[in-house]
């Protein structure tokens, strides 16, 4: 069962994203602040982090750089409902990541998995975009 780090300062969003991921066999682990994030991911491994890019106090992209860090290649899906993620591409830490735009349903959701880690066996560099 693959394990997903979900990172958002929103409890709803983190709950939304964790009831789809366990109807599809995922085991989810929750953090609302990039601080906790990191210190579950010292605790433990994940396959995929699901990564909020305003994250209250946090800019997000400086998270997955420092997960990245300590696991490289590690899949993300960064997710926002403010803006574009069209900037990702730009900052070598954070390349190859699926961007996926809030609000966003679980086909979307799903989608960006598949994408994110799918993107493994693809080049580094490309920033994928999950559309509806």
């Amino acid at each position: 069962m693959p394990r997903v780090l979900v990172v958002d300062d929103q409890a709803d969003v983190r709950t939304m994203i964790s009831i789809v991921l366990r109807i599809h066999q995922f085991e989810i682990v929750e953090a609302e602040s990039a601080a906790s994030a990191l210190k579950l991911f010292e605790e433990a491994s994940f396959d995929l982090a699901i990564v909020d890019i305003f994250l209250e106090g946090t800019n997000g992209s400086d998270l997955i750089a420092a997960l990245r860090g300590r696991v490289p290649g590690l899949p993300v899906i960064a997710i926002s409902g403010m803006t574009a993620l069209d900037f990702l591409s730009e900052t070598p830490e954070v390349s190859n990541v699926v961007c996926l735009q809030k609000p966003f349903r679980p086909p979307d959701l799903m989608r960006a998995i598949e994408a994110a880690l799918g993107s493994l066996r693809q080049s580094a560099g490309a920033v994928v975009t999950a559309a509806r």
